[in-house]
């Protein structure tokens, strides 16, 4: 991204060009001379921390207004979801059992990016973790209509990666799981959720807790495959037990096909977000 802007001021990376070219000197080879926002180390060190939380939150929204887009339909899920065609490759039998969702979550991010097309690629834009399983198949469904996506990578020992269904220019590395976060529900028209390990209850609790508090506005939130969701939580006791209203369970809705989920995001007429509602 390049600041086209007139200026009468040499820019940052003319005087980047000319400090690269001085001699060679006891002095210019030591640390403290070099340019504090050309200094690697200088960045890194633990002072700095707010600078690179504001530059990992500015980056890709400065990419994505440059882009044009305006809403996502972000999508969470496994990254241990194998494609059907793998599925006897996967490590467990419920894990082969759930490779159907690979092709779910395919062909609503195929229907969903067919929608965005119509607005010229600014609205319902999928996003995923860019990463494998889930991650792929919604990159790669969006891939099949011919559209763009994102992908919210981040970096990890081992797993993470971009697949090859990302948008290349769309496709960002995140070092904090916060601000990758924040990117995740800046702009979501939508929120998917796919059956899924930790990283998939995160966001998904996380996500609910910010609407839940009406911290963010309503929008339609998605629980990909009943049987799965209810029976690793059980929401109906989360309610009995009084640690979250009965009215909170209406905050999501459980699907089992891309085309229920693309008619409930087509039709959803928000509520009113908790601080509006009647005696609060």
């Amino acid at each position: 991204m390049k600041d086209d802007r007139l200026s009468p001021f040499r820019d940052a990376h003319t005087d980047r060009e000319a400090a690269e070219a001085i001699p060679d000197t006891p002095q210019t080879r030591a640390p403290a001379y070099r340019l504090a926002f050309a200094d690697e180390e200088f960045l890194c060190r633990d002072e700095l921390r707010p600078v690179r939380l504001q530059l990992e939150l500015l980056k890709p929204q400065m990419i994505l207004d440059e882009r044009g887009i305006e809403s996502t339909v972000v999508l969470f899920g496994g990254a241990r979801i194998p494609e059907p065609a793998n599925k006897k490759s996967a490590r467990t039998k419920t894990l082969a059992e759930l490779s159907e969702y690979y092709d779910v979550a395919r062909e609503f991010s195929r229907l969903m990016t067919a929608k965005s097309m119509e607005t010229y690629g600014k609205e319902y834009v999928i996003c995923t973790g860019g990463g494998p399983g889930v991650m792929e198949a919604g990159n790669r469904g969006a891939m099949d209509a011919g559209g763009a996506s994102i992908g919210l990578n981040i970096v990890l020992p081992h797993e993470q990666a971009p697949n090859e269904y990302v948008t290349p220019d769309l496709c960002f590395n995140f070092h904090y799981f916060a601000i990758r976060k924040m990117h995740f529900l800046m702009r979501a028209r939508a929120v998917c959720v796919f059956p899924g390990g930790f990283g998939t209850l995160d966001e998904t609790f996380e996500s609910l807790t910010l609407i839940q508090t009406g911290r963010m506005k309503r929008v339609p939130f998605l629980l990909f495959g009943r049987a799965f969701w209810e029976k690793i939580i059980n929401w109906d006791a989360l309610a009995e037990a009084g640690t979250i209203s009965d009215e909170d369970l209406n905050l999501f809705r459980f699907v089992d096909t891309a085309e229920e989920a693309v008619e409930i995001i087509e039709n959803f007429d928000p509520e009113p977000c908790r601080d509006d509602l009647p005696g609060r």
